[in-house]
């Protein structure tokens, strides 16, 4: 039995990813504790999952809803300063505490999300070994490809290379001050130089929530990278969708995912847009709205407003989804087979939905100017076009070969057996 901990971004999707992972591994045996501030433990619902609370001084009780504001809203420069800033604490508080609180725990390995840089560092500094999961898009950086929060399409020209290339160093210049936690803490732990998150993943597997054929083209990954496809729990876990769809009439699904569920104004453009093509619409807030606004959005088009609704059902069921381009969302629409229009609004949304349109799944569009009309006009094309069709059947089918969960697992595994790097060629 081996006792894991688990570093990530106090962030609902991270967990939820992380969890299913984590309840696999206990179902073979193994321990496994989440280890973050306080209120992250409300990420977490499974009685199988342990939890450790760090950063009770500078990360108390409460101070967890002002992270998620600005991440929901980072608004301009400043709001962005500020979310960085944030990131910045959190990895040094984790810095600070993780050795500590890893040794009283008697901890094995950790599984570390990409995101946080934190983890892979201690670990290292430690000697533990560890796992990195993106469970966003892959922070691994290539000549050639735009980092993940990037909204560029992907080109081969050299004018394309040298905006890659400008972007990052603009991104390297927001990111200042977490570079600089990272370097600070880097050196007091004893490592080797670096400042970058890119720089602080593990030299025995890396795990991908996404696969291949929705990547940007990749020739730099490293051989111990694995494409496993979403990280979930059991299918059979999930309820059926519970509303009666008319047969027949054309059904679009709607969510701006966990964090992003109060923007009322672009649910009723949504909403508008679907009145237009006179389709069936379940409109998902995940807790953002009132009944008041729910109420409006049911008059302007909705079919069905709700907080939560049971996504991979719903976009069983679905022919078309409007999402905020979260990569949760896309997975589960390709196995699916459902066509995206993306409205990216955060994160790693637009990196995400440059990258459906590159695979040929699905549109983008603004999320603050994309009227109801013009969205009504691609989401026309998304139910109406047949060549999504392909694209969706393809990449549907390589995700549900690549194995998610179990999969990810038995990297994990490989891991603590052999203690050597786990291949990607090896495991195929």
């Amino acid at each position: 039995m081996t006792h894991f901990a688990v570093v990530a971004p106090a962030l609902p999707s991270h967990f939820r990813a992380l969890q299913a992972l984590g309840v696999e591994l206990v179902s073979r045996g193994h321990r496994v504790t989440f280890v973050h501030q306080q209120d992250a433990a409300a990420w977490l619902d499974s009685p199988l999952i342990h939890f450790h609370a760090v950063g009770l001084t500078s990360h108390p009780a409460g101070s967890l809803a002002q992270t998620l504001r600005y991440a929901a809203n980072p608004g301009g420069l400043t709001g962005l300063r500020r979310l960085i800033a944030d990131m910045a604490r959190t990895t040094d508080m984790l810095c600070r505490e993780l050795p500590a609180a890893l040794s009283a725990l008697q901890v094995d390995a950790l599984i570390c999300d990409q995101m946080e840089a934190a983890g892979g560092m201690v670990a290292e500094a430690l000697d533990l070994p560890y796992v990195s999961v993106a469970c966003a898009l892959p922070v691994n950086r290539e000549p050639g490809v735009p980092l993940p929060v990037m909204p560029m399409a992907y080109g081969e020209d050299e004018r394309s290379r040298q905006m890659y290339q400008g972007s990052t160093r603009v991104y390297d210049w927001i990111m200042r001050r977490h570079r600089r936690v990272i370097a600070e803490h880097a050196a007091a732990l004893g490592l080797s130089p670096r400042d970058g998150l890119h720089q602080c993943l593990s030299p025995l597997a890396q795990i991908s929530q996404t696969v291949p054929g929705f990547e940007f083209p990749r020739v730099a990954l490293p051989a111990h990278f694995h494409h496993v496809g979403p990280l979930r729990a059991d299918i059979g876990a999930e309820p059926p969708l519970p509303y009666a769809v008319t047969a027949g009439k054309p059904m679009v699904f709607a969510s701006l995912g966990t964090l992003l569920g109060q923007r009322y104004g672009v649910f009723r453009r949504i909403a508008r847009a679907c009145r237009r093509l006179d389709v069936q619409l379940l409109l998902a807030h995940c807790n953002g709205l009132d009944a008041a606004q729910a109420r409006v959005l049911e008059r302007e088009g909705a079919t069905w407003v709700t907080d939560f609704a049971p996504q991979r059902a719903a976009l069983a069921r679905a022919d078309a989804v409007v999402s905020h381009g979260g990569l949760n969302t896309v997975m589960d629409a390709l196995v699916a087979r459902t066509p995206v229009l993306a409205l990216p609004i955060a994160f790693d949304q637009a990196g995400v939905a440059a990258r459906v349109c590159h695979a040929g799944v699905g549109l983008r569009a603004s999320a603050r100017f994309c009227s109801s009309a013009a969205m009504s006009t691609l989401l026309q094309r998304l139910l109406n076009d047949t060549g999504f069709a392909g694209n969706l059947a393809r990449l549907g089918a390589e995700v549900e070969a690549a194995g998610g969960t179990p999969v990810a697992a038995d990297i994990v595994e490989a891991v603590m057996r052999t203690g050597r790097p786990v291949l990607a060629e090896g495991r195929r």
